[in-house]
């Protein structure tokens, strides 16, 4: 049985659920809002990496264990977690993924060691994972189809906005309070996040439920169809250079380039604002070519191998002359990867129906939590004996490899779907 869908029910598609589709940009909202809150509690070890790895005399290796721990806990937690959305509805399922992450980030407090920091971290990221499936299940379910990309957009920078606030916000914390009390913020956020979303998302209905899909699909047909693999190949190679810059930024510039931690504090989010445009501008770009009359295969192929090249930028990080200069490139490399991210996240709307989106975005998930176990593990080696250059190398070219993945896989699907796309009307540019 095929996954993919074809493209040309976009021209008669039913209209998102009336329910909620008055208040869709509240609620899209309240995604955006649950991603900073996501990030700011990713954000909060490697901001305190260089005071974490001192107190618990931690190397680089170590540090790394920690790291891979969390996308270990996302790994094993990312299909369980889409799964849930499918079938009961983001309205319970993220607030259950809220609440449990929530309590992992505030236990984090009594950690004593490196062992029970990686611990404690595993747990955080079999809740942490459902943020995106629980967030794509959202806007596949409020949001017609030539919004998508755009609302995905919007979502997915608040990842870029939680890395910008954490690094100013922690320091803070950890100068006035302690760093331990860098834990507590976001976890109590989380948790007053809870019923706000419960209270303004209303009502699942039964047909955004797995128990309403008329043609549920096992996870064993859905590997047996190239364009998982096209999805989960994109992410394996993309997800790990945002993660590179979220955890290991700040060590770079504390132990490289020199900084202080007030430094840091004061400059270190000076890349994740520049990041915080692409995720948008992603969304922008691709409704803006489907406006011009591109097929959805062509907008795919322009944003994200254009935007993949740009990627490059992150080989430049270690040759430039000066902080400000390494700050401009790592700013451009995330703005870029991104720009990146909303269009790999806006494929595999195009390549699912929305009964299955869920359990495709776990799939992705398994797939950059995978990377993201690994890349960590390799970067403390390769920074512990020899330096920061050949992880700089890798997260040049990995956007790349990643975006071939994806139409090598999924070229097939696109052509049969995709190029039937002629016509489009641009939530944001209504007279295209």
């Amino acid at each position: 049985m095929p996954v993919v869908v074809d493209q040309r029910e976009d021209e008669t598609e039913e209209a998102p659920d009336p329910s909620v589709s008055r208040r869709r940009w509240l609620i899209l909202g309240l995604i955006f809002t649950i991603t900073v809150i996501n990030f700011i509690d990713r954000q909060t070890v490697s901001v305190l990496a260089p005071v974490i790895s001192r107190v618990f005399h931690l190397t680089n290796t170590q540090y790394g264990r920690i790291v891979a721990a969390l996308q270990f806990g996302m790994m094993s937690g990312e299909f369980p977690m889409g799964a849930l959305m499918d079938r009961w509805g983001a309205r319970l399922g993220l607030s259950a993924a809220v609440f449990w992450w929530s309590a992992a980030t505030g236990a984090q407090v009594f950690a004593r060691n490196g062992i029970q920091f990686g611990a404690i971290r595993y747990w955080m990221g079999t809740g942490e994972c459902g943020n995106y499936s629980g967030g794509m299940k959202t806007v596949t379910r409020i949001f017609k189809k030539k919004e998508r990309t755009f609302a995905i957009g919007i979502f997915n920078s608040g990842s870029m906005i939680g890395a910008t606030i954490a690094t100013p916000l922690v320091v803070f914390l950890m100068q006035r309070y302690g760093f331990r009390a860098a834990f507590l913020v976001p976890a109590l956020a989380g948790l007053l996040w809870v019923p706000l979303w419960w209270r303004f998302y209303g009502r699942e209905p039964k047909s955004a439920t797995l128990a309403g899909d008329p043609k549920p699909v096992s996870l064993k047909i859905m590997l047996s169809d190239s364009a998982s693999w096209a999805i989960m190949g994109c992410r394996f190679f993309i997800g790990p250079v945002m993660q590179f810059y979220w955890y290991w930024m700040p060590s770079y510039l504390f132990n490289v380039r020199h900084m202080s931690m007030i430094e840091i504090g004061i400059l270190g989010w000076i890349p994740f604002l520049l990041g915080d445009i692409g995720g948008p501008l992603g969304g922008w770009a691709a409704g803006l070519l489907q406006a011009r009359g591109l097929s959805i295969l062509n907008v795919r192929r322009i944003t994200m191998y254009g935007s993949s090249l740009v990627c490059i930028a992150s080989l430049l990080v270690p040759l430039m002359p000066n902080v400000t200069s390494a700050l401009l490139m790592i700013g451009m490399a995330m703005l870029a990867d991104n720009f990146l991210s909303a269009n790999m996240f806006g494929a595999v709307t195009d390549l699912y129906p929305d009964s299955q989106v869920g359990r495709a975005t776990g799939l992705t998930g398994v797939a950059g939590g995978l990377s993201g176990l690994l890349f960590p593990l390799l970067t403390g080696i390769l920074v512990d004996h020899f330096s920061y250059r050949p992880v700089f190398l890798l997260v040049a070219f990995m956007p790349l490899l990643g975006t071939f993945a994806l139409f090598a896989f999924a070229r097939r699907q696109y052509r049969e779907a995709g190029q039937s796309v002629a016509t489009f009307t641009s939530p944001i540019l209504p007279g295209l």
